[in-house]
């Protein structure tokens, strides 16, 4: 049964239990159910508590190891082949190479539509085009599934047991992708490398959740969103400037370089930001120097096999998305977005190098059109801030978590309206500037549809945001694995301009889903934590009976 409830916010502090050596019980407790054993947070264990620059700190390097993750997901889409003139440039007579670059300059073109694509790869292992492009799909598949298990896991052995790991494996995953010696080697650890960094894209999501307050929240959170889809856009940027004069593998020497100091920057910047695994430490830490082995943390009471909680806990994002109604449409549209997006690196090519004889360094320099409207729409943040604080100063309370999708209203009216403007002006007869314009409101929309749905799911699911997180991710990359199998074909068979109206009316059809969801919204009430409270005691019920 589907549930469509607004949902307000959790309070960790009424969450976690308190003993009467620190923190007085909640009005609801009585002395006999405070226990004297149990450890309790102090206000200064907090992470809310943190010095600001501390906690921003720990935010950027977060956000920059996801650009990092998301980068290595689209630079492979720019490797290089040679144009046919430059491929015989040191074998052709120097009066020959100046006709075939006047050839060039009077019919460009056919002697560039191969720059976009993946042929090194598909050349030195000896397979179609179609089997190069997986190694992009399968990372991207792997950032989907990944959140599976990092997620929950996150909420079992704490952030940066997770974070470490998986940012370590990532490194080293990135070794045989660069010296594979067959596509098998290549497409096996691609996979691997994209499962292994898929913790950026659901577990950060919670850590930004555990060091900021509700009224805090909205301006780390858009930061941290933008980062993800910033990525894929500054890989073609990068990797069309290194592969312009390099070979592929030197995509991936400068990704493991990258991922290196990424790594030690994430060990030594990131605090422990869970406060069930704070706890654990702390008692750990008493039963140590009091000698007292009675001290224990709520999560020790939970008694199960690695293996048992994982697959408990993998349960979750399944049942999040088929327990409530606006998750799983929320996360249908981040989804058809996103595959979008991945498929400009399909469509993209088609018009500004076949249509406008863009070499592969200017080719990717037009992905800064997106970047740019996602900057933009970060740097609308405070004008959201003020109206969130306008809301609490004129209403005496916090708004639910449904004024989260605001911005989602307005990015639901930009993207197919940008998507419409970009078909439209994809005619070779037009000037190349043209759809560069119209990226940049796809990607302040774009932007807006994914900061109101991440920063809804964390606000509403807080005490579960990281598996809640995972659920989107899983079935949004899902859609961006997917669409760059077909993007080609479908721009050469409807041609851009139908390609691009066929998926502004896509787009279209999901516009008005947070205008509904305001118009049905209903006053909180007790059943509103239905969800989380399911979730949590499904989760629970199904570790014990697997121990």
């Amino acid at each position: 049964m589907f549930f469509w409830h607004p949902h307000p916010t959790f309070d960790f502090w009424h969450h976690h239990s308190r003993d009467k050596h620190h923190d007085p019980p909640p009005p609801s407790a009585t002395p006999s159910e405070a226990e004297p054993y149990e450890v309790s947070l102090e206000p200064k264990e907090n992470p809310q508590e943190l010095p600001l620059v501390r906690r921003w700190l720990a935010v950027m390097c977060i956000s920059s190891a996801s650009i990092c993750v998301t980068c290595a997901s689209s630079m492979v889409r720019r490797v290089s082949v040679p144009r046919a003139w430059d491929a015989c440039s040191t074998r052709l007579p120097p009066r020959l190479m100046r006709a075939l670059r006047h050839a060039r300059d009077v019919s460009r073109w056919p002697l560039r539509q191969a720059a976009f694509v993946e042929m090194p790869v598909a050349r030195q292992f000896h397979v179609s085009k179609e089997v190069a492009i997986l190694g992009v799909s399968l990372f991207v598949l792997g950032l989907g599934l990944g959140p599976l298990v990092a997620g929950p896991m996150s909420e079992t052995y704490g952030r940066n047991a997770v974070y470490r790991l998986s940012f370590s494996l990532f490194f080293a995953c990135m070794f045989p992708v660069a010296f594979a010696p067959n596509i098998s080697v290549y497409l096996i650890f691609r996979f691997i490398s994209g499962y292994c960094g898929a913790a950026f894209l659901s577990v950060a999501g919670g850590s930004v959740s555990d060091m900021f307050s509700n009224a805090q929240v909205a301006t780390p959170m858009a930061v941290y969103t933008i980062c993800p889809f910033l990525g894929p856009e500054l890989g073609p940027i990068l990797s069309g400037f290194i592969n312009q004069h390099l070979r592929w593998r030197w995509t991936f020497y400068i990704l493991i370089i990258w991922s290196f100091v990424q790594a030690v920057a994430l060990i030594i910047v990131v605090p422990e930001t869970y406060i069930p695994v704070i706890l654990k430490m702390k008692a750990k830490r008493l039963r140590e120097t009091t000698g007292d082995p009675n001290w224990y943390a709520s999560m020790e009471k939970e008694h199960a096999s690695l293996m048992r909680t994982l697959l408990a806990n993998c349960y979750k994002p399944f049942y999040f998305l088929l327990s409530d109604h606006m998750a799983l449409l929320l996360n249908l549209w981040d989804s058809l977005i996103l595959g979008i997006l991945y498929l400009t690196f399909q469509a993209f090519p088609i018009v500004f190098e076949e249509k406008h004889g863009f070499n592969l360094q200017s080719t990717g320099l037009t992905f800064l059109g997106i970047a740019t409207g996602m900057l933009v729409g970060l740097c609308t943040m405070p004008y959201w801030n003020r109206k969130y604080r306008r809301y609490q100063e004129t209403h005496g309370r916090d708004p639910g978590a449904e004024f989260r999708l605001l911005m989602g209203q307005v990015g639901g009216v930009l993207v197919p309206l940008a998507l419409l403007w970009f078909a439209l002006s994809t005619f070779r007869s037009v000037h190349w500037i043209v759809p560069v314009l119209a990226s940049v409101p796809f990607g302040t929309g774009t932007y807006f549809i994914f900061t109101s749905s991440f920063t809804y799911i964390v606000v509403a699911y807080r005490p579960i945001a990281a598996s809640a997180l995972a659920s989107n991710t899983t079935m949004r990359t899902s859609f961006a694995a997917a669409f760059p199998l077909f993007a080609g074909q479908m721009c050469r068979a409807l041609g851009t301009v139908g390609a691009m109206l066929l998926l502004a009316g896509l787009t279209i059809t999901m516009a008005p889903l947070p205008y509904v969801h305001h118009i049905i919204q209903r006053p909180p009430s007790s059943t509103c934590t239905t969800t989380t409270t399911t979730i949590i005691t499904t989760t629970a019920t199904a570790t014990t009976i697997s121990t």
